[in-house]
C-alpha cells in the first residue's frame, strides 16, 4: 500500500479546506467554515495567518492524523506575479511575494505561508504551492488590447482547468500537451481558456476583467456607458469595483449569488430568472466560440466544469450553441483538493520537478 502522505490546504475568502492523501487516496477532507464574527476581527488577510493555522492543526490532530508521516504540503497559490503552469516550492521570495500579494490581496495568499509553516515543524515534508491564478501561457498577440494604457492579463481558475484537461486527456488516451481543448470554469467567477499542447493561450481575466458575466462578476461591459458612470459623480472608485467584482452578474440583476436558487427560480416559471440565466450561458457559449477561433478550429473537447455545471438547462443551452465545434464533455463541480494532492504526489513519485520561484 502506498504510504506516502500529502496534505493540501485551501484556504478561501469565508472557509478553509484542508485534506490529507495516501498516495492518490484521500483519508480526510473538511471545510473549515469561518464566520464573519470570526473573521472581523482582522484587518487584513494576512492578519489570519495564526488563526487558520491553528485551526487546521487542531482539525489534523482530532481527526488523529499522523502528521510526522506527511511528506509534502501543497497550499493554494495565490496572487503572486504571473508564473508558468506548474508545482512550485516555496523559497524566499515565494513567501514575501505572497505576504506582499502582488497582485492583490486574496485568502489564497495564505495558502503557501501556512503550507511553509507546518512543512518546517515536520522531519520530512516540504511545502509547495501548484497552478495558481495568476498562471500566465498566453501568447503576445493575446495580450494586447485597444489602447496601450491598458493590457489583457490572465488570472483564471487555472487549477481546475488544468486538472480537467488532465483528466480529459487521460479519457481518450492521450498525454494533456497532445491536445487542444476548450475548458469553461463556472463557479463563483466565470473563466474559458484555450488549452493548445498543454498551454493555456488565451483566457479571461476572471477575477475583475472581461469575460462571461457570473454570479458575482460583472465580466465585459460596454466601455463608454463605463467611462460615462465612473464620472457622473455618483459613484466613487470602491463603488464601481464592487460592481465590477462581488456585486456583479447575478446579484445585480437578481439579488443573489446563489445560482441554484436562480435555476430553481427559472425552472419554476420566473421569466426574468431564466432570461438572465439564459443571457449568462449565451456569454458562455460566445466565448467558446473564441477561443475556437484562437485555436483556428482545431479543437478536440469543450470541458465544462464547476459548480454550475451541475444545472442541466444551462449545459443544454451551452451545448446548443458549441456543439458544431467539438464533443462537449461535462466534469461538474470541482476537486481542487485532489488536484493540490495530486501535484504533491507526483513530485514524490519523481514524475514532475518543482519549479523555483524567482
Amino acid at each position: 500500500m502506498e504510504t506516502r502522505r500529502i496534505l493540501a490546504i485551501n484556504p478561501g475568502s469565508t472557509s478553509t479546506k484542508i485534506a490529507v492523501f495516501q498516495g492518490d487516496k484521500s483519508v480526510f477532507l473538511k471545510n473549515i467554515k469561518h464566520s464573519n464574527e470570526e473573521l472581523a476581527q482582522f484587518g487584513k488577510i494576512s492578519e489570519q495567518f495564526e488563526f487558520r493555522k491553528n485551526i487546521i492543526m487542531k482539525e489534523l490532530v482530532n481527526a488523529e492524523i499522523q502528521i510526522d508521516l506527511i511528506e509534502a504540503v501543497v497550499g493554494r497559490g495565490g496572487l503572486v506575479k504571473p508564473i508558468e503552469s506548474g508545482i512550485y516550492s516555496v523559497n524566499e521570495r515565494l513567501k514575501e511575494d505572497l505576504r506582499i500579494g502582488v497582485l492583490g490581496e486574496h485568502a489564497s495568499n495564505l495558502g503557501g505561508l501556512i503550507a511553509d509553516n507546518i512543512a518546517q515543524a515536520l522531519p520530512r515534508a516540504k511545502a509547495y504551492i501548484a497552478d495558481p491564478v495568476v498562471v500566465d501561457e498566453m501568447i503576445d498577440v493575446a495580450r494586447i488590447s485597444g489602447h496601450p494604457e491598458f493590457q489583457r492579463v490572465s488570472i483564471f481558475h487555472a487549477l481546475n482547468q488544468k486538472a480537467i484537461g488532465r483528466a480529459f486527456a487521460q479519457s481518450v488516451d492521450k498525454k494533456y500537451e497532445e491536445i487542444n481543448v476548450i475548458v469553461a470554469h463556472l463557479g463563483g467567477g466565470i473563466s474559458v481558456g484555450a488549452h493548445c499542447k498543454g498551454r493555456v493561450i488565451d483566457v479571461n481575466n476572471a477575477l475583475d476583467g472581461e469575460g462571461p458575466f457570473s454570479p458575482e462578476r460583472s465580466g465585459t461591459l460596454p466601455a463608454g456607458a463605463l467611462a460615462k458612470l465612473c464620472f457622473s459623480g455618483d459613484y466613487t472608485l470602491e463603488d464601481v469595483k464592487k460592481m465590477i467584482k462581488g456585486e456583479g452578474g447575478l446579484v445585480a440583476h437578481l439579488g443573489t449569488n446563489d445560482a441554484y436558487d436562480v435555476e430553481l427560480k427559472a425552472k419554476a416559471g420566473d421569466a426574468n430568472a431564466k432570461l438572465i440565466q439564459d443571457a449568462m450561458s449565451y456569454q458562455v457559449g460566445k466565448s467558446i466560440g473564441e477561443m475556437a477561433a484562437v485555436l483556428k478550429g482545431k479543437v478536440d473537447g469543450i470541458l465544462l466544469t464547476g459548480g454550475i455545471a451541475h444545472n442541466p438547462d444551462l449545459v443544454n443551452y451551452i451545448k446548443e450553441m458549441v456543439s458544431f465545434i467539438a464533443p462537449v464533455v461535462v466534469y461538474p463541480g470541482e476537486d481542487e483538493m485532489k488536484a493540490l494532492a495530486m501535484n504533491g504526489y507526483m513530485v514524490l513519485r519523481g514524475e514532475i520537478q518543482p519549479r523555483e520561484y524567482c
